[in-house]
């Protein structure tokens, strides 16, 4: 990883890992176009705070005090907002997403950025806190969320979404778009020589480890203009993704330097998301004969084997009067509109075994489609 304090064109394209010192707009505005695959902000949340906050034992609460996360007026927030927000949407490749996170406070004027900037709003996810900061005045609910917003650069925009990953990860059932995780404490949360938080607002990895699960590949560069700590470097570094770090504090980039030089990446095995469906190689069920793994005159059955269809030569199979496609026919045999045939269909894979035919389809995809090509 380097720290970079100045940047020049020839230097604008993202090493495996970086953190680039400086302004976020002035930053922003010197990277190449379509040159990244994600970016994941936590701006500045323009908090709005009168004073201090006491506990109900008169010690103070270390809170957002910086100036960082002052603005003047809404206008002069808006006006900040749009214009990074503008400089991200051109680095983000042809299919290329943002997520960004917010409060109350500012969560709104972000979302009506993002649309009136054309970027394609795909879900918005509420980060349920397990242990979430009290409400100590006593005048208003707990605040135990906070809201991410993940949008497309377009509505034209294909974003990566491992989705059988992601329900892998839930046992099994669709991930929801409300996540509960609890807030950066403990070790993980980083401190400066006197022992203070090093920056108020540094998220979880965990919330983070989840994003790039969700919707990066390996290898994927991921951007943060507001890179705080680093815990999207962090998290990017240990998940194989590349990452590009925009920090104007001094101290904040060398507490993400120290804290990513100590990551051990995973292996890169154990990175790879599960592998959609809908992207493996489309296999015909003619190619299944073609390649003589049946023939014309084989029967097929379903799972009990109370029915059955015989195999034509050009792939089409009979089952009675009705003549179609494995799945035409596999829907006509049900009653219902539709039917994947691959898994309604079975073979005799012995005497005393039926097996679906989508084994037939999962052995040519391993085999035949990954040899390679001779010469």
């Amino acid at each position: 990883m380097r720290v970079v304090k100045g940047l020049r064109q020839k230097e604008a394209t993202a090493a495996e890992g970086s953190i680039i010192e400086g302004d976020c707009l002035e930053v922003l505005s010197r990277l190449p176009s379509n040159s990244v695959d994600l970016v994941f902000a936590d701006p500045p949340y323009n908090l709005q705070l009168g004073g201090e906050l006491l506990r109900p034992n008169n010690t103070r609460v270390d809170g957002v005090h910086h100036a960082w996360d002052r603005f003047e007026s809404f206008a002069a927030y808006d006006r900040f907002t749009r214009s990074w927000l503008s400089e991200c949407r051109r680095l983000l490749t042809t299919n290329g997403a943002i997520w960004v996170i917010g409060t109350y406070h500012n969560i709104f004027r972000l979302g009506v950025a993002l649309q009136d900037l054309g970027f394609w709003l795909l879900n918005d996810v509420v980060w349920l806190k397990t242990n979430p900061m009290p409400n100590f005045k006593g005048t208003r609910f707990t605040n135990a969320h906070e809201t991410l917003i993940w949008a497309a650069r377009d509505e034209a925009s294909r974003p990566t979404f491992n989705y059988d990953s992601l329900k892998a990860f839930n046992d099994d059932l669709q991930m929801r778009s409300d996540w509960l995780i609890p807030i950066c404490s403990g070790p993980e949360r980083l401190k400066d020589h006197g022992g203070r938080k090093a920056h108020p607002t540094q998220k979880p990895e965990a919330l983070l480890a989840r994003v790039l699960l969700a919707t990066t590949r390996p290898g994927d560069l991921v951007l943060d203009p507001f890179f705080g700590t680093g815990t999207t470097g962090a998290v990017a570094k240990r998940l194989g993704r590349r990452y590009l770090g925009i920090e104007r504090d001094p101290d904040y980039t060398a507490a993400a330097r120290a804290r990513i030089a100590a990551v051990e990446p995973l292996k890169e095995k154990m990175t790879l998301p599960i592998t959609s469906k809908r992207a493996e190689p489309r296999i015909p069920f003619g190619m299944v004969l073609e390649l003589g793994m049946l023939r014309p005159g084989d029967m097929l059955f379903d799972a009990k084997a109370t029915i059955k269809a015989q195999v034509m030569a050009d792939a089409s199979i009979v089952w009675g009067s009705t003549r179609g496609s494995i799945h035409s026919v596999a829907a006509k045999a049900q009653g219902r509109p539709a039917c994947n045939g691959w898994t309604y269909w079975h073979f005799r894979k012995s005497p005393s075994r039926l097996a679906p035919i989508d084994l037939l389809r999962m052995e040519l995809r391993r085999s035949y489609l990954a040899e390679p090509a001779q010469d």
